[in-house]
């Protein structure tokens, strides 16, 4: 017996069953050198019984080889799982400890047993440790989400699983522990629920309005087309009612507060299940989405009227976000902007353009009214003054009609002014070319200065003109530009009404170092405040008590409009001087 007890230890069956075969034949063999094979006495009952140990002994040490060799294939199929497994008996101490146990949480089988797994692994439990060992002694079972740390400190989420052990009796005699490690699922399960609560919440909080929208069904009657060898836009185009279809087949799953505001409706089940419940039946940008969805797009946008629950109309901006492929369940995003009141803006706009356009007609047709004025009055004005004069000279005894002659002369001349300068004007509304000849200056002047000459002795202004000699011509509207030297001339005459000193005026002209002619018109009136040069060529703008402020605007647009440039310079107390600066006939004719 002790030989097959010894053999048994080397956990090999063939190793018992000789031993037990040896055992046997040498006790049959020594009782046969003993005693011999005739007297069957005591000895061979002492002999039977030995055979009976050893046979029994045999049968023994196979059986738990046998067990042994189980519970060492359920020890290594332990092994294998991925799953941390450990046994510990109702003290919690542990007994068995998994290779996946020593892998993630550090400790060695060697290390880990002996040890109360509590203590070890630092568990903290969902609920009160009673409560769930009262449950496991309750029901043989517990499942639950626990926490343990590893031997570096890290805390792991797991996915608990214990079984009670009980003997033959009912007796509970230990608990087997299998944990999956699920820190990360539950960490991607965080993350995805913080992700969904944001999501939730843009959508929720958003001013512009969301409408989640499901487009498989509208998917797969496209994919259905596409197997048929159907060509989606022909089909489109040739079924005009499949848009009516496709708008029904378009289920609303969800929309936010800001798109029930829109649509006048208290909640989500009120009013919303397909597209119809939406959009109005004008509708016509419908049609390029579902193109769009056909085609692949990943977005479309468009401006439609969407329509509230108590049937009115409202115009939106949209854009619809498509699924990108099957695995989004064919959702589909719409942001809808309401622009109700940008349209009202845009109107009052556009009101707003059209009153402007309006005043600036009128604003034009003053302007053009005032310059008539300004111009064709100066010219009236002179023909009443030669007309008068003329009538004084018939009443005198004897009548001078020489002097009646030469007044009437001056009433066709400045007649024939006013007439050219209203032909100017329809000109410059006819958009005619302006006509231009070459001009004498000194005759320029000369005239200029015959037609102001009245003015001038009525408020006892002296006229000196110097003109370098040799000057050559200017090219320009002889009437425009005897236009701007009445003026200015007129202007200054004026200013010196009401003075008491010397009322001098003095026109010069000269050449200036780039081939220009300089026209200086300078006075010794009382000047032009300093707070007034800024403005003085500006459109209604003006210094006298009954001017019109078009004056030197006129000035100033028509020196211009003949290449040149105007400039004032004044000093309070020291007159005022006005430079024109024109062109020669020179430079005109090099160009």
């Amino acid at each position: 017996m002790l030989v097959v007890l010894v053999a048994a230890r080397t956990l090999r069956r063939v190793d018992v069953l000789v031993a037990a075969a040896g055992t046997i034949v040498l006790t049959l063999l020594a009782y046969a050198i003993s005693h011999g094979l005739e007297d069957f006495g005591s000895p061979a009952l002492r002999a039977t019984v030995s055979l009976a140990a050893i046979a029994i002994a045999t049968v023994l040490a196979l059986q738990s080889q046998a067990a042994t060799a189980t519970l060492a294939a359920q020890a290594r199929l332990l092994n294998l799982s991925h799953d941390m497994i450990f046994v510990r008996d109702i003290r919690g101490v542990i007994t068995f400890w998994n290779d996946a146990a020593a892998e993630v949480y550090g400790w060695s089988a060697d290390e880990a047993i002996g040890r109360v797994a509590d203590e070890l692994l630092g568990t903290k439990y969902p609920a009160d440790r009673a409560v769930v060992e009262a449950a496991l002694l309750k029901n043989g079972r517990w499942e639950g989400l626990l926490e343990q740390r590893t031997r570096t400190g890290a805390r792991l989420v797991l996915d608990s699983r214990w079984a009670m052990q009980r003997d033959r009796f009912g007796n509970n005699v230990g608990v087997l522990e299998t944990h999956t490690d699920i820190t990360e699922r539950q960490a991607a399960h965080a993350a995805l629920v913080r992700s969904e609560r944001r999501y939730r919440r843009m959508f929720d909080s958003s001013r512009i309005g969301v409408i989640e929208e499901d487009w498989s069904a509208v998917r797969t009657e496209l994919a259905n087309l596409a197997e048929a060898g159907t060509s989606i836009s022909d089909h489109l185009a040739a079924n005009p009612d499949f848009y009516a279809r496709a708008r029904r087949l378009i289920k609303i799953l969800d929309v936010n507060a800001a798109l029930l505001s829109m649509v006048s409706a208290h909640d989500r089940m009120q009013l919303l299940t397909t597209l119809d419940d939406v959009l109005g039946a004008a509708d016509t940008t419908f049609a390029g989405a579902l193109v769009a969805f056909a085609r692949g797009d990943a977005f479309y946008e468009g401006e439609t009227e969407m329509v509230s629950s108590d049937g009115k109309s409202f115009p939106v901006l949209f854009t619809i976000t498509f699924p990108s492929s099957p695995d989004d369940g064919g959702k589909a995003l719409v942001y809808v902007m309401d622009i109700t009141e940008r349209k009202r803006a845009q109107d009052a706009i556009q009101q707003a353009q059209a009153e402007l356009a309006h005043a600036a007609r009128v604003a034009t047709l003053g302007e053009l009214t005032a310059s008539i004025a300004h111009e064709v009055s100066q010219p009236l004005m002179a023909v009443v003054t030669n007309g008068e004069a003329g009538m004084r000279w018939l009443r005198r005894e004897p009548p001078e009609f020489n002097e009646v002659e030469i007044a009437l002369g001056r009433v066709v001349a400045e007649g024939r002014r006013a007439s050219d300068i209203v032909k100017r004007i329809r000109a410059f509304l006819m958009k005619a070319p302006s006509h231009r000849d070459e001009l004498a200056l000194s005759a320029l002047l000369e005239d200029a200065a015959a037609l102001v000459q009245r003015e001038l002795a009525k408020v006892n202004v002296q006229l000196k003109i110097e003109l370098q000699p040799h000057l050559p011509n200017i090219r320009g509207d002889r009437v425009q530009l005897q236009q701007v030297l009445v003026n200015l001339m007129i202007n200054a005459a004026h200013a010196m009404a009401g003075q008491r000193g010397a009322r001098m005026q003095f026109i010069t002209a000269a050449k200036t170092e780039v081939n220009d002619i300089e026209i200086i018109v300078r006075d010794t009136g009382p000047g032009i405040p300093h707070e007034h040069l800024q403005r003085l060529f500006e459109p209604f703008f003006t210094t006298k008590p009954d001017g019109m402020g078009m004056g030197l605007a006129i000035c100033k647009t028509t020196v211009e409009a003949h290449g040149g440039r105007m400039t004032v310079e004044s000093l309070p107390g020291q007159g005022a001087t006005f430079r024109v600066t024109l062109p020669s006939g020179d430079a005109f004719a090099a160009a």
